[in-house]
């Protein structure tokens, strides 16, 4: 059996991987929205089931919340009975793209008014933020145009920054603004913020509190994702990320269900780069799950991180200095390969008992009886996830 060092073990240790509340509310395609039995009945019920995964992994200390998929009454409640539950509230996102008035755009609509609303409600997150204490406030934004000529793009990005600069005015001296991008979907023509160049463009221009996001999926079949972590880390400024995995879109899906590799290799340059328990990058999941338990599924996905994690943590990296300078291509390569190819399963499994956790968490959690008991207890849960 593979032996992790307890430098790697420590390492290990220190990660955490925030979850997102819409995660474990119904959710599902362009199509249909499926129900599920025992759906959180409101942001309580949410963070109790994300509490769930942290308890089974130790690896999901903290929840971002929606908003207003995540809107209570009282925000500073709702934070004292995440930590009683043993997590924090992390990550406020904003949502302009479920309103009439943004059809044709928020934060670069041409309408003062429209615009204006967008912004207000982006002050609205920071006002929960400082309830909350989060430390960050994601923008996603679903703007952009479906034919040629249907806006003027030069004006959309002006707009855009002058909304950004009004926004980032108004963080906490601690607080910061992550900006995420996506290639394509719901605009098809042109999207706002489609790629990691505009993102660092629009957030360079702001300030050191600005940052960008990078969610796995949000890139073109056969994007080298692990460049663009390389190049966001050497310019400092990559401030989070969103994992997940897809086959052809945004799907959303479990940690590296798709491409192992390509999170083995992403993860390798977050290490390369400084990113691995760095408080200043932040890792967390954006994930919707249509078929498979909620609960289960953060597990998964949580579970794959580390172990690629561990993988990484392997990779002999005075070998592959010393291949990378003999210009031996092949000896690099393998270095890579057996770091990947390395089965850590089983060590992390002893290494959770050492620590008072299950060896399989995923099983442990089955076995507990939690998710008979809220689908017993939980009657008309409707709350929002992705595609809700």
């Amino acid at each position: 059996m593979t032996t992790l060092s307890p430098d790697i073990l420590s390492t290990l240790e220190g990660q955490g991987i925030e979850l997102p509340s819409w995660a474990f509310g119904n959710s599902g395609t362009r199509f249909r929205v499926f129900t599920t039995p025992g759906t959180p009945r409101d942001p309580y019920e949410k963070i109790a089931d994300a509490a769930q995964v942290n308890a089974f992994t130790k690896l999901a200390p903290s929840v971002a919340l929606h908003i207003p998929w995540d809107k209570v009454d009282d925000y500073s409640d709702l934070r004292r009975h995440a930590e009683d539950l043993g997590v924090t509230l992390g990550t406020i996102n904003s949502n302009t793209f479920q309103d009439e008035d943004y059809k044709f755009g928020a934060l670069t609509h041409h309408d003062d008014r429209i615009r204006q609303k967008a912004i207000d409600h982006h002050f609205e997150c920071i006002d929960i933020m400082h309830a909350t204490g989060s430390r960050d406030l994601k923008i996603w934004l679903a703007e952009g145009s479906n034919y040629p000529g249907q806006g003027d793009m030069r004006a959309r990005q002006d707009r855009l920054q002058d909304s950004l600069q009004q926004i980032y005015a108004r963080l906490g001296d601690e607080q910061r603004l992550v900006l995420e991008y996506k290639f394509f979907e719901p605009a098809f023509y042109h999207t706002d913020v489609p790629d990691w160049g505009t993102s660092y463009a629009q957030v360079a221009a702001l300030g050191d509190k600005a940052m960008v996001c990078l969610d796995t999926g949000h890139h073109a079949p056969g994007t080298n994702i692990e460049f663009i972590v390389m190049q966001l880390l050497r310019l400092g400024k990559l401030g989070s990320f969103d994992f997940n995995s897809r086959f052809y879109a945004d799907d959303d899906l479990i940690v590296g269900a798709a491409d192992p590799f390509q999170l083995f290799r992403i993860i390798f340059e977050v290490v390369r780069g400084g990113g691995l328990n760095n408080p200043d990058v932040a890792f967390m999941l954006d994930q919707c799950h249509n078929i498979e338990d909620k609960i289960p599924g953060q597990i998964r996905s949580v579970l794959n991180v580390q172990e690629m994690t561990a993988r990484a943590l392997l990779v002999d990296r005075d070998a592959l200095a010393a291949a990378q300078q003999a210009n031996d291509v092949l000896a690099a390569n393998a270095v890579f390969m057996d770091a990947f190819y390395t089965d850590v399963r089983p060590a992390l499994a002893s290494w959770r008992e050492e620590r008072g956790l299950a060896a399989d968490p995923m099983a442990a959690y089955a076995a507990s009886g939690y998710q008979s008991k809220i689908a017993a207890d939980r009657v008309g849960g409707t709350q929002a996830g992705w595609g809700a």
